[in-house]
């Protein structure tokens, strides 16, 4: 069984709803997604590294601003800052990537460290964070915790970011505008396309 297929059976074992199943699902296709771009070619590797793009832009932004201040009161200050450090890398490796020539070989090698970086991290939340986010919360609390995640994620910016990456109260504030410029160039990208 693939990792991707753990990570989406342990999210089918949690409550319809929880904010940890809605990650763990997120962190399965963000594993698929890798395994696509890697081996697609042409406007297919394109179509999968875009959508691998949002997902990552959407969903650490996300988890920085409704997952890390309960991670942050659960598990310390330390492991909050730790992992916003990571995400705050990870969205400047991105915004390399998506300038680069995908046929390129170089963006095979630097696609390929970043997915190394980003399983990592990926590992380190679902082992240290999910664990400290889920102990003593409700079932309710949880839920609203995911419904206040997808709340974000329909706000959160679909580039990479580096000036607000890590930083919950910079997501909270450039956020929003940098996803309505994300969200406008997105539409007038995909109507040139067709």
């Amino acid at each position: 069984m693939s990792q991707a297929d753990e990570e989406r059976r342990e999210a089918a074992r949690l409550p319809e709803g929880d904010v940890v199943a809605i990650l763990l699902e997120q962190h399965a296709r963000i594993r698929d997604l890798f395994t696509e771009v890697k081996s697609a070619e042409g406007t297919h590797k394109q179509q999968a590294f875009d959508e691998l793009r949002a997902l990552l832009a959407v969903h650490e932004t996300a988890e920085e601003m409704i997952v890390r201040p309960v991670a942050e009161d659960t598990l310390g200050k330390d492991e909050a800052e730790a992992r916003n450090r990571e995400e705050a890398e990870a969205n400047k490796v991105l915004a390399r990537l998506e300038k680069m020539d995908l046929t390129s070989s170089d963006f095979d090698a630097q696609l390929a460290a970043f997915e190394q970086a980003v399983i990592a991290h990926a590992e380190h939340e679902e082992r240290e964070e999910f664990p400290g986010v889920h102990a003593g919360r409700s079932e309710e609390q949880l839920r609203n915790m995911g419904t206040r995640l997808r709340a974000a994620e329909k706000v959160a910016p679909t580039h990479p970011h580096p000036s607000a990456a890590g930083s919950p109260t910079a997501q909270w504030t450039v956020g929003p505008f940098a996803s309505l410029v994300d969200r406008t160039r997105d539409a007038i990208n995909e109507a040139t396309r067709s």
